[in-house]
């Protein structure tokens, strides 16, 4: 195993990590609804089940409650998501050159699950701030005003709608 093997590996996975996903959306959905310590959760659910499934591969080849509940979807949606099964079984190994030691094997897992981790709490810090704009009392009023003219104009347009 080389470094140049490495660079091409942490190259793909970051790749990988920035392609919207299951994962994705459940740091969003919990970011956005439970706040930045929830979101927080989720990540280290997700990042905790890609270091699982890494090191697994080695074998075959709000408060707290709402915190772990966070990091028990961020886990759940990671680990039951073939992306990531698809890329510990199939794709990791092709990085892997005849001979690597086990410590290669899990230096690339656990990369791959850094690199996420760091993805998802920056997702999780721009969301956020998101969170608090879109909580103000004039920026809600004001989408949905926006959304309720547009589905007035959807159903106006539809109501004239020849058939």
């Amino acid at each position: 195993m080389s470094w140049s093997k490495y660079a091409e590996f942490l190259a793909f996975a970051v790749v990988l990590v920035l392609i919207p996903g299951p994962d994705f959306a459940v740091v969003t959905k919990n970011t956005l609804v439970g706040g930045r310590r929830r979101g927080r959760w989720t990540a280290l659910g997700v990042s905790s089940s890609n270091l699982v499934q890494g090191t697994a591969d080695e074998a075959d080849g709000g408060g707290k409650a709402r915190g772990l509940a966070g990091w028990r979807q961020g886990f759940i949606s990671n680990i039951t998501n073939p992306k990531v099964l698809v890329f510990y079984l199939a794709v990791l190994p092709q990085f892997l050159t005849p001979g690597a030691g086990l410590g290669w094997l899990l230096v690339l897992a656990w990369s791959h699950a850094a690199l996420g981790l760091s993805y998802q709490l920056a997702l999780v810090t721009g969301l956020h701030g998101a969170r608090r704009l879109l909580m103000r009392r004039k920026v809600r009023r004001g989408l949905d005003a926006t959304t309720g003219a547009v589905l007035l104009g959807f159903s106006a347009r539809l109501a004239t709608e020849h058939v």
